[in-house]
């Protein structure tokens, strides 16, 4: 609890919180903890688990049994925390789709595997960094926050953990479905030069190097070495006139 610096006041979110575990120890600290769970046996001993172990706390908790990925709206409170062991396979949608569903959550704090974490947390220029570094970063601050060996897991997994933490900031100046467009664009072909590899977003390989250099961009640059602000940019830049 103490890296996720879960306050009293707050609207815990947790996701997939399978037998309970973490939603013990998340109850104590916070106001309420909605838990989202895909699995409707579980879903419906969760309830049970806690008024067992935690009586006096089972008032805190709201259990919505769905698909995080198909979530449009949660019962109760606005959350404020993201907490959450995540699946490897669906780790970064549920990461994003809940922090755009969700403009209260000021804070994340996920569980998903290393070989994840270290690409969410990736600043431009590093060998991990790619799409998923750019789509965390638009909505905020992100950071490694601790390695979690296998051997704490039951049954043990083949790969090791790691745990990322956002802190939700502003986002960069322009449109968030324009600047993801661009990136998903530009990593497509992360070995081309940006001029190469927007070509078929701009139109053509002189339409997206006129963008570029409109955008204060460097052509031959590569996607890799943009933040998310350079991307946001280039995405607000007026497209060539046929």
């Amino acid at each position: 609890m103490r890296t996720a610096e879960v306050r009293p006041d707050d609207v815990v979110l947790e996701i997939g919180p399978g037998l309970g575990s973490l939603t013990l120890g998340l109850l104590p600290a916070a106001a309420r903890v909605t838990a989202v769970e895909i699995d409707p046996r579980l879903a419906a001993l969760l309830p049970g688990t806690v008024a067992s172990r935690r009586p006096e706390l089972a008032d805190r908790l709201t259990v919505v049994e769905a698909d995080a990925l198909r979530v449009t709206e949660l019962p109760g409170p606005p959350p404020t925390a993201l907490v959450a062991n995540l699946p490897y396979n669906i780790a970064v949608p549920v990461l994003l789709n809940m922090l755009e569903l969700l403009p209260t959550l000021d804070r994340a704090l996920v569980l998903v595997q290393a070989e994840v974490a270290e690409r969410l947390a990736a600043g431009p220029g590093t060998g991990v960094y790619g799409i998923p570094s750019v789509k965390a970063a638009w909505y905020g601050d992100v950071r490694r926050a601790g390695n979690v060996g296998r051997r704490v897991f039951w049954p043990e997994p083949n790969v090791d953990s790691g745990l990322v933490a956002l802190v939700r900031r502003p986002p960069p100046p322009g449109d968030r479905q324009a600047t993801f467009a661009v990136a998903d664009a530009a990593f497509a072909m992360r070995r081309k030069s940006l001029r190469a590899a927007l070509a078929r977003w701009a139109g053509s390989p002189a339409a997206a190097e006129t963008r570029l250099r409109a955008a204060g961009i460097d052509p031959s640059t590569r996607g890799e070495q943009l933040s998310v602000t350079d991307f946001a940019r280039l995405a607000a830049t007026d497209p060539v006139p046929a």
